[in-house]
């Protein structure tokens, strides 16, 4: 199954998302695989096996959100360095989301730019984060805060990968699926109701269907000027509770499920999602045991750092809240007080 992105004005930045069983990789130039020893104990044998090139490197970094920092992707940049790669050299990202925006991120910096594909090994990374070119790193200020847009030559998403993914990894990319099903597609969400994400066709149906989604979407519009904002859902006030926990306590899609649960909260406030609705969306989180409360110790320390949100500007936060299950409304106009009466509801014990 292969789905093209067409990136509107850049014929040269369009590519092809295959999901599929890993194919044979052959390159005429240097490739390094960036990497953490978690991912490479399971299966870095087996991508190994998949690929020819000229001169073929492995540069393993640490594994966990904590290490997503510009100090990291400096150490990538001296591998490469060392190895004397060049401009025609190419990077593959091989593991999940943190692995993926850190490679994407040092491919755009190397020598101003070289090519990188990705080959996810987690479920959020293979619906959300290997697609689309968004790529940065984490700082003491937020989230992805450092970064760049810079597509991959191609993006390849074998479910194979999936099969020693721990549970709790697992559902956190579920929340990712459920982010675009409701914002997105009723009938999606629908079907995820009902489905048994851990039957293999299952899982890779809807994983086609959350990347077919995102690929429309980024299509449109690349730089999120419009209508990709909409993708970051829960991401916004997800974002503050991951800075708050310092990246260790949850994992990127627990906190986007607790930050669902609080845009779906001022949804109801405002009048744009019912009580019945967002029980529903909470009663699909439970189902793959995602956290849905989180304690606000101080609520206008939590708003203020709202405006750090890469999505804020002039002055004013921009929320993506669901319009009922399907649709979603993207507003910079939600007023101070209505917000900060939603989040105190999260501070009662």
């Amino acid at each position: 199954m292969i789905i093209p992105i067409a990136l509107e004005s850049h014929e040269d930045y369009s590519y092809e998302i295959t999901i599929d069983s890993l194919p044979d990789l052959n390159f005429d130039n240097k490739v390094a695989i960036v990497t953490n020893p978690t991912i490479a104990n399971y299966h870095l044998q087996t991508l190994l096996s998949k690929i020819t090139a000229i001169d073929l490197q492995v540069v393993m970094v640490p594994d966990g959100e904590e290490y997503k920092t510009l100090q990291t992707v400096e150490d990538i940049l001296n591998k490469l360095f060392e190895y004397k790669f060049d401009r025609k050299s190419l990077l593959i990202a091989f593991g999940g989301g943190v692995i993926g925006d850190m490679t994407g991120f040092t491919a755009s910096l190397y020598q101003r730019g070289i090519d990188f594909i990705q080959i996810p090994t987690t479920l959020l990374a293979q619906v959300d984060a290997s697609v689309g070119g968004k790529t940065g790193v984490n700082n003491q200020f937020g989230k992805n805060l450092i970064g760049a847009f810079y597509q991959p030559k191609a993006v390849y998403i074998d479910p194979y990968f999936l099969d020693t993914l721990p549970l709790r990894e697992f559902a956190a990319g579920v929340a990712e699926m459920i982010k675009v099903a409701v914002t997105f597609d009723k009938g999606y969400f629908e079907f995820l109701q009902n489905a048994d994400l851990y039957e293999k066709e299952t899982l890779k149906n809807a994983i086609a269907k959350s990347v077919t989604i995102k690929a429309d979407v980024v299509s449109q519009d690349e730089k999120e000027m419009g209508i990709r904002a909409a993708l970051n859902y829960g991401h916004t006030f997800g974002h503050v509770v991951e800075n708050e926990t310092g990246y260790t306590k949850y994992l990127h899609g627990e906190a986007v499920a607790i930050g669902m649960v609080m845009a779906n909260r001022l949804a109801v406030e405002l009048g744009f999602l019912t009580p019945d609705d967002a029980l529903q969306i909470e009663a699909m989180l439970k189902k793959f045991n995602l956290p849905t409360d989180y304690h606000i110790a101080d609520v206008d320390n939590f708003y203020d750092h709202f405006f750090l949100d890469k999505k804020s500007a002039k002055n004013k936060i921009k929320f993506i809240l669901p319009k009922g299950i399907g649709d979603c409304i993207i507003s910079s106009e939600i007023h101070e007080d209505i917000v900060k009466k939603v989040l105190k509801t999260f501070g009662v014990k």
